[in-house]
């Protein structure tokens, strides 16, 4: 604690800071419930008519299901917390299901991944379950990764270029590349070795070799596992709506921000379009109906476009242009009916092996109502819900051309070659499509570079901040984490009048 400060000076500060978070998904809704928790006045503005960005509920055939973010890492502490804070503790769930399998629809062979693997790398080429994947070639020329001679530093980053030269191009794309394409849309050769997989070049300077660094890796390694909540992840968002408006947090949906600058004493002018929002619940020191509130710090979470347009005439250059865009991903939710999918033939989540150029026409499905007990209950003896993505450029993506009809068999056809299981339209009783922006995850090569690169020209504005996954990585858990830290580093700004004080 400052000793400088009394509690009461304080106290003094947090109600004369109001902040302004632009953007409510849910990273804009994290870093506003760390500054209206401690008493600072916090408004949200929201483009959209909804909250929470990527968690996204829907009514399908008489159920609600997440057509979006539906998990995050059992160990985030992050998450975690904030679950706790918002008394959502009971609900929290974990998966019953939760095998991953690999499918090449092209080629008619399917396997479940093999357990003793980093990264889809094996740790025992010979393993059944890796040479009934790569087959016996492909099994010989990944076991010449203990022959070769040994990596005394082992310095490599490129995932992809690691295994392609160490085991081989089967390993490379039959088993890692449908990991990294199907969750997180990226190349095997965008992976960052040392972020991915912590420890695994000291692994191979010890070993010599790639199999006995995943070997001498596993020894340790722990996979984190998955958790949800029960009844769906937007109760999240609705109990930190909720949270946020007990503290007297305004929020503002359908509201786009326009601009942000500086005012003559140093802070903060935003100016929206208060005819598309709630212009009633602008700041009381603002006549109701302005365009413009004053705040004394701007958090922005939004995507990466919004925050380059906002801070254009703010910062004394642009953002640099992404070094890797930014990956649509298309989801097409699924209730069917289907008593062949009883048994979870192919486990929670199958992802296809990636064509020449990484693309396919699906890069996986998820069997939701395998792997979430609460979901199966929800909908029914014999019925599934699943959620099939299509990954791809805005102006080369296989879904997006498609109309309604179109899709629904596009999907349907994609699901019955992944699952193993005949699908046709009598078994869709009902489906919806989501589109969504993947961003890069934290693992991607350059990531960090990048967003250190960002972050340091937005915060040399002063109390300026920008969160949200194009900045901390995808997932939830990254996502809660750094909004978490970011909030803390502006609100310390805010009371104690000096960034970093502690």
């Amino acid at each position: 604690m400052h000793t400088g400060d009394s509690f009461d000076d304080l106290v003094s500060h947090a109600r004369d800071a109001h902040v302004a978070v632009i953007g409510g998904g849910i990273a804009g809704l994290v870093a506003a419930h760390e500054f209206a928790k401690v008493g600072i006045a916090t408004t949200v503005f929201e483009a959209s008519p909804r909250l929470g960005g990527v968690i996204r509920g829907a009514e399908l055939g008489g159920i609600t299901v997440d057509v979006g973010a539906t998990s995050w890492r059992a160990d985030s502490e992050a998450v975690n917390s904030l679950i706790s804070e918002l008394g959502l503790q009971d609900c929290v769930c974990a998966p019953v299901v939760d095998t991953t399998w690999i499918c090449d629809p092209a080629q008619g062979w399917a396997a479940p991944s093999p357990q003793e693997s980093v990264l889809g790398i094996p740790a025992n080429p010979w393993d059944e379950s890796v040479r009934r994947i790569i087959g016996w070639g492909g099994t010989w020329r990944a076991y010449l990764d203990r022959l070769r001679p040994p990596m005394t530093i082992g310095v490599a980053r490129n995932l992809g270029s690691l295994v392609r030269s160490r085991m081989g191009a089967k390993v490379h794309d039959r088993l890692v590349a449908p990991l990294t394409f199907g969750r997180f849309g990226i190349s095997p050769d965008d992976v960052d070795v040392d972020v991915a997989a912590p420890g695994l070049n000291g692994a191979l300077t010890r070993t010599g070799s790639l199999s006995g660094a995943v070997s001498d890796l596993r020894v340790d390694h722990r996979t984190a596992g998955l958790s949800s909540l029960e009844g769906g992840m937007l109760q999240l968002v609705t109990a930190l709506e909720q949270r946020l408006r007990d503290l007297g947090a305004r929020i503002h949906t359908s509201t786009t921000v326009s601009g942000v600058s500086r005012t003559a004493d140093g802070r903060w002018r935003v100016e929206f379009d208060a005819e598309s929002g709630d212009a009633e619940l602008v700041d009381g020191d603002e006549p109701v109906g302005s365009t413009s509130l004053t705040a004394s710090a701007v958090v922005l979470a939004g995507s990466r476009e919004s925050t380059e347009r906002l801070t254009r005439s703010i910062l004394p250059r642009p953002l640099e242009p992404a070094m890797h865009p930014a990956v649509l991903r298309e989801i097409v939710t699924m209730l069917v009916d289907a008593p062949a999918l009883d048994a979870a033939p192919r486990g929670a989540e199958v992802y296809a092996v990636p064509g020449e150029t990484g693309a396919t026409t699906a890069s996986g499905v998820v069997h939701q109502s395998a792997r979430w007990e609460w979901l199966r209950r929800a909908a029914g003896e014999s019925r599934h819900v699943i959620s099939v993505a299509f990954d791809g450029s805005a102006d080369a993506h296989p879904s997006l051309v498609r109309g309604d009809g179109d899709l629904a068999e596009f999907a349907r056809g994609a699901a019955s070659d992944l699952l193993g299981v005949s699908l046709d339209a009598r078994h869709v009783i009902a489906w919806r499509r989501d589109l969504f922006t993947l961003e890069r995850p934290s693992t991607a090569r350059g990531h960090a570079e990048e967003s250190a690169r960002d972050r340091r020209l937005v915060q040399g504005a002063g109390t300026l901040s920008v969160v949200g996954a194009w900045v901390a990585g995808s997932g939830l858990a990254k996502v809660a984490a750094d909004a978490v830290e970011e909030a803390d580093r502006v609100r310390r700004t805010l009371l104690w009048g000096a960034e970093g004080a502690s």
